[in-house]
């Protein structure tokens, strides 16, 4: 069964980034009402002064305070989990504190934020969860590898969700965007990409999130053919996939993009 948007209420997190601004516009144009969250407090009042009706929320996903102060005296029909930290790199360069960090943001608070909206949603038989993954959930390489764990259990949490809750009326959708250009996490490394790796916008990962809601779809690709077609084929024989890529110079490539996102962590 598929969500009305307009008139639902919308729980975005990361709506400071590019792609989660892009989320809050879609559905602010199918006429949901928006809660847009995250850390920077004037791109959020910007958002909403551009938005008539998007309400802010400054909150760190990492406080497990502030993440339950998010879902306090509010209905949500929808959720938009999109925050995410980079956690791009190699294991022995995090700290203990960055990996619980990232698992926080990246893994825990999505399923604990699911966790805590299921219920209610389950009673009015109405409501869809979306979880922004990667196709790094979906293709693990060197360099990526605390990053790939939280992104690999996220695909795998929404998609097991959205087979519990078959027959409900509430849906689950993970989404994954590949590299997307002019904002984001990739976007904002600075890394310029080998010629022929194609990109998408983060409008197209707003689409998803729309086509997902609406189509109770559990699984949406945001990425040329040729980088979902390797995700794919990487879960048949993830041994040779890796091998190629590496020749085709994969692993500088993560590490030129962890050292543009370290400071992110």
């Amino acid at each position: 069964m598929s969500v009305r948007l307009q008139d639902s209420t919308a729980l975005v997190t990361g709506a400071t980034g590019g792609i989660g601004q892009a989320i809050v516009r879609a559905l602010h144009a199918r006429g949901a009402k928006v809660i847009a969250t995250g850390r920077k407090r004037d791109v959020l009042e910007a958002l909403a002064q551009d938005l008539p009706g998007v309400e802010v929320l400054v909150a760190d996903l990492a406080d497990a305070g502030q993440v339950a102060s998010l879902l306090t005296g509010r209905d949500i029909d929808v959720l938009v989990a999109n925050a995410a930290l980079p956690a791009s790199g190699r294991l022995d360069g995090f700290t203990p504190e960055e990996i619980d960090r990232a698992l926080d943001v990246n893994l825990r608070v999505p399923m604990q934020l699911a966790r805590a909206l299921v219920p209610a949603m389950l009673e009015r038989g109405t409501g869809h969860l979306v979880f922004i993954s990667s196709l790094s959930g979906k293709f693990a390489s060197a360099g990526s590898s605390v990053y790939n764990a939280t992104k690999f259990g996220l695909r795998g949490f929404g998609f097991a969700l959205n087979e519990e809750l078959r027959g409900t009326g509430v849906g689950a959708t993970t989404v994954f965007p590949g590299f997307i250009r002019e904002a984001g996490m990739f976007a904002d490394s600075g890394v310029k990409l080998p010629r022929g790796v194609g990109t998408r916008k983060p409008e197209d990962v707003a689409s998803a999130v729309i086509s997902g809601i609406e189509k109770n779809r559990a699984e949406i690709d945001v990425a040329p053919f040729s980088l979902s077609s390797g995700a794919r084929a990487f879960g048949l024989a993830p041994s040779l996939v890796a091998a190629v890529n590496r020749r085709l110079g994969a692993n500088p490539l993560a590490t030129a993009i962890a050292e543009g996102q370290r400071d992110k962590r």
